[in-house]
């Protein structure tokens, strides 16, 4: 799965039927006996209309629903969200919140692509959650990045580029590439750099993944980047790791 496994919509119908009698004195009338009758013969399908029941709250991410969720993820993405094919990206380490964003995406059509698009189709918004809480568990192995292209690939990472208006990256992923989970900008510290070239290229010329302002900021920012500043970054990343990342041992 490339980004990226089932709602709940229970319907209750409920009927309740009123009658009330108007006393006119001390005693009813012969004659209002039958109309009384009638009324109360009347069927419940007089009664009000039906009232539907509000589907179930979305809860946080389960993480151990999501390990079993995660099965079909596992054949692109690695059961523990560390893809052996650098085409596919590393989900480990994502957090919930932008791992649901972009399946929503993906379902609704505002980022395309033909494999997660059929993989999103079916998910409600829990399975989305508890796939997001799984794979958060998970740490992302470090990669190597190409030392000649470190140096380059630092400057723009930490610095930026003012005389092209080019943001240094590390103001939204921070300084050791974890991302951002309140503001759903991932994290990028050991991402392929295959996969990270192929979408800044995409997003340089002119690919977006939706049409609301945050899907709009790195496509952006990409614009203003060369052949040459995307091969270093995509590099750097792949090399980015915490001073601890290399020891940590996958559970």
């Amino acid at each position: 799965m490339s980004f990226r496994s089932a709602g709940f919509r229970p319907a209750v119908l409920g009927a309740a039927v009123a009658l009330a009698l108007v006393l006119s004195g001390t005693a009813l009338a012969q004659d209002a006996q039958p109309a009384a009758a009638a009324t109360a013969a009347q069927p419940a399908a007089s009664a009000a209309p039906a009232v539907a029941a509000t589907p179930a709250a979305v809860k946080p991410g389960d993480a151990t629903a999501g390990q079993a969720k995660a099965a079909v993820c596992g054949a692109c993405h690695g059961m523990d969200g560390n893809s052996a094919d650098a085409q596919y990206p590393k989900l480990a380490g994502q957090s919930e919140q932008y791992i649901v964003r972009q399946l929503t995406d993906f379902k609704s059509g505002k980022r395309q692509n033909p494999i997660m698009m059929g993989m999103a189709a079916p998910l409600s918004e829990q399975d989305m959650h508890d796939l997001g809480a799984y794979f958060s568990t998970k740490k992302p192995l470090p990669g190597v990045a190409d030392q000649a292209l470190v140096e380059h690939g630092e400057k723009l990472y930490r610095q930026g580029d003012s005389s092209r208006d080019i943001p240094a990256c590390m103001a939204c992923h921070s300084i050791d590439g974890s991302g951002n989970p309140g503001a759903m900008y991932p994290h990028l510290a050991g991402q392929h750099a295959q996969y990270v070239e192929a979408t800044l290229k995409a997003w340089h010329d002119g690919t977006t993944w939706g049409d609301d302002a945050h899907a709009k900021i790195m496509p952006s920012i990409a614009a203003k980047l060369d052949s040459k500043d995307i091969a270093a970054l995509a590099s750097y990343i792949e090399g980015l790791h915490s001073a601890d990342a290399e020891s940590t041992t996958q559970p």
